[in-house]
Parts: C-alpha cells; sequence; structure tokens
C-alpha cells in the first residue's frame, strides 16, 4: 500500500509525480490508490506544524497502518471562512477525487458571522461535492457562548442540520477527542499550541485517531479499504 502527498505548491507536485513513477516502475504500486481532498482551514493545513505533523499527513499514514491505499491532497488555506472555501471549491476539484472531508466554519465562528450565512456557503459546498457524485465526511464545530446562546445553537446546528439533509458522514466536532483527552477543556498544553487555537502534533495524533474511523466509512461508498 502507499500514501502520496500533494499540497498547492508545485515543488511537491513534481515530488509526487516522479514518486508515482518510480513505484510503477517498481512494481509497489498494486492498487489505485483513492484520492481524498483535506478541505479547510488552517486546521486542516497544519498551521505552526513541521510537515509531515499536520492533519493530512498524520491521517495519511494511519489510513496506511490500515491498509489504505491513498492519495492525500491538502486543500488547506489558513484563514479560510465558509466564502472563501466556496470561491475556491470548483479549481481545488479540477483533478478528481473519490472523498472530500469539509473542515470548514471556525474562522466564521471567531469573526462572528451569521450562522445562516456559514450554513448556506456549506450548503452550497455539499451541493457541488453532491453533484459530482464525491463522498463526503462533514466536520462539525461547536460555537462558545460569547455570542449569545441563540448564536451557539444556530452556529452548532447548522452542521447537524447539513449532515441530516445530506446523508452524509458526520464527525460532531473537531477538537472532541482533546476535550475528552483534556476532561474538561481543550485548551491544554499537553495538546495544543501556544495559541490555544491549533493542535500541537500530538493532539493531531489524537484528533486523526479518533477521526481516522470516520474516514474509512467514508471511503467504504467508493470501494473503501484496500483499493
Amino acid at each position: 500500500m502507499n500514501c502520496i502527498y500533494l499540497r498547492y505548491d508545485p515543488f511537491p507536485h513534481l515530488c509526487n509525480a516522479l514518486l508515482v513513477i518510480f513505484l510503477c516502475m517498481a512494481g509497489s504500486v498494486c492498487a489505485k490508490p483513492k484520492t481524498i481532498v483535506a478541505f479547510g482551514d488552517s486546521l486542516t493545513q497544519g498551521y505552526g506544524l513541521p510537515a509531515d505533523a499536520g492533519f493530512v499527513p498524520q491521517l495519511g499514514n494511519w489510513l496506511l497502518v490500515q491498509g489504505v491505499s491513498v492519495r492525500m491532497v491538502n486543500a488547506g488555506v489558513s484563514g479560510d471562512t465558509t466564502a472563501g472555501g466556496l470561491a475556491r471549491l470548483d479549481w481545488t476539484l479540477a483533478e478528481p477525487a473519490d472523498l472530500v472531508i469539509v473542515n470548514l466554519g471556525s474562522n466564521d465562528m471567531l469573526r462572528g458571522l451569521d450562522p445562516n450565512f456559514t450554513y448556506e456557503n456549506l450548503k452550497q459546498i455539499m451541493d457541488k461535492l453532491k453533484a459530482r457524485n464525491i463522498a463526503t465526511l462533514l466536520i462539525g464545530h461547536l460555537g462558545p457562548l460569547n455570542y449569545g446562546e441563540d448564536y451557539k445553537k444556530d452556529y452548532d446546528g447548522a452542521f447537524t442540520k447539513l449532515a441530516a439533509s445530506y446523508d452524509t458522514v458526520f464527525y460532531p466536532f473537531f477538537f472532541k477527542s482533546l476535550m475528552a483527552l483534556d476532561g474538561v477543556t481543550p485548551n491544554s498544553y499537553l495538546y495544543f499550541q501556544p495559541d490555544q487555537l491549533h493542535p500541537n502534533a500530538a493532539g493531531v495524533q489524537a484528533l486523526v485517531a479518533d477521526i481516522g474511523p470516520y474516514v474509512l466509512k467514508a471511503l467504504k461508498g467508493v470501494g473503501g479499504k484496500g483499493l
């Protein structure tokens, strides 16, 4: 099995292309890898972490251990909102994808944007993926009480409503596993960088271990394990 990583910069694209050619010549590629596009913001992009310690490479390695051949595409852009994601989705999907992990919305919340705005943008993203018949894993987020109970209710509900409407595989809260590890709050130096917003390498490892099975579930619809 193999795991290939792609980012937006041209040099890794060239390196990955050469790697594929080498593996094919060596006869090491025994199955066509599934292409997984991790589509999100800095939480996906791997902000503040070494290249091999972010969410996308750690997820690719986790899947490799499970015996899944994948081609990982890091389509995370730091600071991106759901509107930004919607604007770049079409060219992100210029090449075919088997699964898209949608992990957007946290920056909408940090900016205090209307939850209906978040919902409508994510809905359009999900519509585009459905029209292309691409499997999806939707990652949910939870809002704080800083903006009031109504805001939190509408923001949290946007993700659950979308998951139900599109009958997609749904991971309810990106930081769920870190909250469980910390016991009370996700703001632990054990799993977060000093900004208390982005997970460190250990935090990403815990996230991947919990989210990974949901990725496997989403992949079942496109051939799944071992393909």
